[in-house]
């Protein structure tokens, strides 16, 4: 069971790459993503979150010399010899960062912002992306291959294949990603976004209000049943039992959804934090499947 803070620290967590602020810091926020174009060469990279890093890689594997201490790497021999600059939850270390000489740093609106001033003060370039739509996703594969005098294209095919794999209609749809309080993607996020490239209608899309973080709503059971949802998305970061504990409350028997069971587990890697292109792909798969009826 979360409560509002734990929630936004796994929501915020590795590029969550999403800004828990108000929609003037997210609109300054997305400003600061475009890479400008660097005066000379950039040859060592520091990245701070699993979506940089990853981008990086793809992009120019030489030239990436420390990485965050993601679990999505723990697998992968890419990233295998390369220093780490962070462990799990804990904040990036200057001093690792550092010793590594990078003439680049990049790293999360919302989460790095910290760590970016400090390394500004010393005199290292530090960049902070918020990727919260594919055409921000795009954006910036572009300029950092610009940055990195590396070919995007590659990556841009794949960003498309992803995409061909949408319905031409994939129904009414929710995702919830806590229950107490109850918190739903809108539009301004990355899921939200993920939804309207599959041409699922989120119900969620147009709503506003108060919640821990931007770009995501919170619900009563009320306007969950109002709304009635052909199919129910669950994201459980934590691997709490979310839906086990969902599946107690009176209102959930109630949903056209659970009666037919259209209630479907979705990774948080991919679809809500964009993570890394791999699980990105492995999003594109699972949704074209949950749709495809």
């Amino acid at each position: 069971m979360f409560d509002k803070l734990k929630l936004g620290s796994i929501l915020c967590l590795s590029l969550i790459l999403f800004a828990c602020s108000d929609p003037q810091a997210q609109a300054d926020a997305a400003a600061e993503s475009v890479l400008e174009p660097a005066e000379t060469a950039t040859s060592r990279v520091v990245a701070l979150s699993s979506l940089t890093a990853d981008l990086t890689q793809q992009l120019a594997p030489s030239k990436l010399v420390g990485i965050p201490g993601s679990d999505i790497f723990q697998e992968d021999e890419r990233f295998a010899d390369l220093s780490k600059v962070s462990v799990g939850r804990t904040p990036p270390n200057l001093e690792k960062i550092v010793a590594l000489e990078p003439d680049l740093v990049l790293g999360a609106v919302g989460f790095h912002d910290e760590v970016a001033k400090r390394l500004e003060e010393i005199g290292i370039t530090t960049l902070l992306v918020d990727v919260n739509s594919w055409e921000s996703l795009t954006q910036i594969t572009e300029d950092l291959a610009t940055r990195l005098s590396a070919d995007a294209s590659p990556l841009l095919e794949r960003y498309q294949s992803c995409l061909e794999q949408a319905p031409p209609e994939g129904g009414s749809i929710l995702v919830l990603v806590s229950r107490q309080p109850i918190l739903a993607p809108n539009q301004k996020s990355w899921a939200g976004d993920f939804l309207q490239q599959f041409n699922a209608e989120n119900l969620a899309a147009e709503l506003q209000g108060e919640s821990p973080i931007g770009g995501y709503v919170t619900l009563s059971a009320e306007k969950v049943l109002q709304e009635d949802p052909e199919t129910i998305l669950i994201v459980d970061p934590a691997n709490s039992g979310m839906l086990e504990q969902f599946q107690q409350d009176a209102f959930w028997g109630q949903l056209t959804a659970s009666g037919y069971g259209r209630v479907y587990p979705v990774d948080y890697y991919g679809f809500v934090n964009p993570g890394s292109l791999e699980k990105i792909e492995e999003a594109c798969n699972s949704l074209s499947d949950i749709l495809a009826y």
